[in-house]
């Protein structure tokens, strides 16, 4: 158990208790669940980076380090559906295909491939991390102006909350181009599967 692959398992570790504070509504709580995320967010960048740098690229960690981004977006993504601002059916489709390709490896990893995550899906991933810290943003700010009687414009437009579900209508794209992606190029391993 090296160090990348210990900061992978502190990833899924966080998403959870990201989830929970996320969903206390209390300006610390929310400030805090930030905090959560953004550490949680560097762990991927860092862990990646020593797995490189210093040539302790695991099985484990090719399989569990793209897991762990699913966990912590799913969670994050769900905890907004529950807030009210995003809609269920667009983190629906993110999410069975997150896991449905999370199952696609697992059948390789058990065939002994390794499905390495490509530019696109690296981008995907990218696009959903944009989105998750712009609502955060929003939240915080939300959570902090309203109690203060700062009671500013942008906080209650509806168009707010347009601009949210283009931006993960825009990830939920390109999480399903990614997907298709993935399938097309291990149509032989379904097949073999299949037989």
């Amino acid at each position: 158990m090296n160090l990348p692959n210990k900061l992978t398992l502190a990833r899924i570790l966080l998403s959870p208790v990201f989830m929970v504070f996320l969903l206390i509504e209390n300006i610390y709580t929310r400030y805090f669940a930030t905090f959560i995320f953004v550490v949680a967010a560097l762990t991927d960048l860092y862990d990646g980076y020593i797995a490189r740098k210093y040539g302790v690229v695991t099985g484990f960690g090719k399989f569990m380090d793209p897991l762990a981004d699913k966990i912590l977006v799913s969670t994050a993504f769900i905890s907004f559906v529950a807030l009210g601002y995003v809609k269920a059916w667009m983190i629906l489709v993110i999410i069975v295909r997150e896991f449905f390709i999370t199952g696609l490896r697992s059948l390789a990893a058990y065939k002994g491939m390794v499905i390495m995550p490509t530019i696109l899906a690296q981008v995907k991933t990218f696009s959903q991390m944009l989105v998750i810290t712009i609502i955060l943003i929003f939240t915080n700010l939300e959570t902090t102006l309203l109690p203060l009687g700062y009671n500013w414009s942008f906080l209650f437009n509806p168009l707010i909350y347009k601009v949210f579900d283009v931006l993960v209508f825009i990830s939920m794209v390109l999480t399903l181009i990614t997907g298709i992606d993935y399938l097309v190029k291990n149509i032989p391993l379904l097949k073999g599967v299949l037989k």
